[in-house]
């Protein structure tokens, strides 16, 4: 990455960024609807958009935190680990339901929340909250939160992208205060990916190559614009979903490399 491109895409975040309110997650309602939620974020699977009690249209994962959390109000603890060791298929592909639509492998997502809520009851007496006091306000290292999740398969990943997301929600909400904001990563999804390959950050390769370039990428972004990692993280997120080109099209119409079919992240 030259000199002139990372100034080019430090200018454009920072533009970016005058206009951009990062979202305060006012409308999770607990640390454990948070981390349960956070465990199964992953390629959500509907086919089209739909309204949730009258709001929306949601989609994507933005649909699948809308309708988790009202099945949540229609059935309160439904995300506790109490409730949640030992949760079938069935249950929830019930819960993700709307309109004749489910969430994408429900088998899968029972079987992340079996294992989790089972860790957290025997590591946490089955409370979130106790998972991030015990973490003492530590993001990273040994016996931070991340290191902490990552014991559980579905905060296992490699770059920690839902761990990521948890710290992020925890702190905005004031459940978690982060003491070594060092610590903080963009997240190098396939969102990212595609906005650091066309904007010419980083250079075609293979799929780990290239998570690595775009994370490493967007941590000289973030330090070079005095944008927090998780707030750039956020608006690249939401404002390059449907914008390729948001950060500038200087390589191309390059594309993400293909996902890992059998990843559980993405």
């Amino acid at each position: 990455m030259s000199d002139d491109r990372l100034g080019e895409v430090v200018a454009r975040a920072r533009e970016l960024r005058a206009g951009y309110t990062p979202p305060d997650f006012g409308h999770v309602p607990d640390p454990d609807s948070a981390l349960f939620l956070c465990a199964v974020d992953h390629k959500a699977g509907y086919q089209r958009p739909h309204r949730v009690e009258g709001r929306g249209p949601f989609r994507g994962s933005a649909l699948l935190w809308e309708l988790g959390l009202r099945t949540a109000r229609e059935r309160p603890g439904w995300l506790t680990a109490a409730a949640l060791q030992g949760v079938g298929e069935s249950e929830v592909a019930e819960g993700f339901r709307i309109d004749g639509e489910t969430v994408a492998d429900p088998a899968r997502r029972a079987a992340l929340w079996g294992e989790l809520a089972t860790g957290l009851v025997r590591d946490y007496q089955g409370r979130a909250e106790r998972l991030l006091a015990a973490s003492r306000s530590r993001l990273g290292g040994a016996g931070g939160l991340l290191e902490r999740l990552s014991r559980y398969h579905a905060f296992s990943d490699p770059l920690a992208k839902k761990a990521q997301l948890l710290a992020k929600i925890a702190e905005r909400r004031g459940w978690f205060e982060v003491s070594d904001p060092e610590a903080w990563q963009v997240s190098a999804d396939s969102v990212l990916m595609r906005l650091a390959l066309r904007s010419g950050l980083v250079v075609p390769g293979e799929l780990a190559k290239v998570r690595e370039q775009t994370r490493d990428a967007f941590a000289r972004v973030a330090s070079a614009s005095g944008i927090a990692p998780p707030v750039l993280d956020d608006m690249l997120w939401e404002l390059g979903r449907e914008d390729p080109d948001l950060l500038g099209a200087a390589a191309g119409d390059l594309r993400e490399p293909p996902r890992d079919p059998d990843s559980a992240w993405y």
